[in-house]
């Protein structure tokens, strides 16, 4: 709408016309409404999961209540070096500049939704998110997404021959190691998904040429970034440390509870736990990650009932603690239209 000005001045009477600033764009009401049922989502479903899985954290708290609280402060402070490994790998698999605050609050985010969806899609949908706010391409986000899947499994094999180089003889390998029909199933099932990938392109005509395309970023962008000694030092740096840091919490919290274990054997115990039960997809790894860690605990020497208490520790400060703020950033970043 355009506003009159009459000015009264000496000779003939002049209209002016002045424009009236634009009134902002509001958000239509069913935008408003589904964005907030977006932000109240992952609430709902830590919620949910939460319930399901309550009698764990009650027994795990009722445990660490009489823990070494100094230990379980070293603990607590892993667990925040996790977020800030996560976070510094991210950066490593892209090679614009990220804001780090906003990073960091991404990745503490997706660390929520990581525990609800299983194989890591949750923490990869916020990154994603996050990503694509920032303008970059969602195929050159999917490229630093595949590349940050690929690292830390070779990051942590690395870590693992480092271990049995450094303590041969040491690390019991042999009762850790899968047997040999466990191995043929796991061959078997990556044969048949290599198989069902190739026959699914093969029928599908549509799909080779997206398939290409990512490939060809994902290549692009990995050349690039192994250009760049920051990113490289990043990418690998962070991705090295988060295991270690991981680690660092499941060893701090037996340190607590008197577990009787170098931390060496609990360290190693953990890498390889986490590796072979870390492929079946369950939300956060919950579940077989715990059972193998427990397992391998027992292995090295640690009595069950202090074997138990010390996965059940690590989840409570991993998993339970920083979940509702978790959830509470990641709703926020919703609002806020940062994912």
């Amino acid at each position: 709408m355009s506003q009159i000005r009459i000015d009264e001045l000496p000779g003939p009477l002049t209209l002016t016309l002045s424009p009236s600033p634009c009134p902002s764009p509001t958000p239509s009401f069913p935008t408003r409404h589904v964005r907030l049922a977006l932000s109240l989502v992952p609430l709902l479903l830590i919620g949910a999961w939460a319930a399901v899985d309550w009698r764990a954290m009650h027994d795990g708290t009722a445990r660490l209540a009489s823990a070494d609280p100094w230990w379980l402060l070293a603990g607590v402070v892993f667990t925040c070096l996790c977020w800030a490994s996560a976070a510094v790998t991210r950066q490593g698999a892209i090679p614009e500049r990220l804001p780090p605050g906003p990073l960091l609050a991404s990745q503490f985010a997706a660390g929520a939704a990581n525990h609800v969806l299983p194989a890591g899609i949750g923490a990869h949908a916020v990154t994603l998110r996050f990503l694509q706010g920032r303008g970059i391409s969602l195929a050159r986000a999917t490229a630093s997404l595949a590349l940050y899947s690929l690292v830390k499994p070779i990051a942590k094999l690395v870590l693992i021959l480092a271990f049995l180089l450094a303590f041969p003889g040491t690390l019991l390998i042999g009762q850790l190691v899968p047997d040999g029909q466990t191995l043929l199933l796991g061959a078997v099932g990556v044969l048949v998904g290599l198989a069902a990938t190739a026959v699914l392109l093969t029928v599908v005509r549509r799909l080779r040429r997206p398939l290409l395309e990512f490939v060809r970023t994902a290549l692009t962008d990995a050349r690039i970034l192994h250009t760049r000694p920051s990113r490289v030092l990043a990418l690998w740096g962070g991705a090295v440390a988060f295991p270690l840091f991981q680690a660092g919490v499941l060893a701090s919290v037996g340190a607590s509870l008197g577990l009787p274990l170098p931390w060496a054997h609990v360290v190693f115990a953990y890498l390889a736990a986490s590796a072979v039960a870390g492929a079946v997809p369950a939300p956060g790894g919950i579940g077989p990650v715990d059972a193998a860690l427990v397992i391998a605990l027992v292995v090295f020497g640690a009595p069950m009932t202090l074997a138990t208490a010390s996965v059940i520790g690590y989840r409570v400060l991993t998993v339970w603690l920083p979940l509702l703020p978790g959830a509470i950033v990641l709703s926020a970043l919703v609002r806020r239209k940062v994912l």
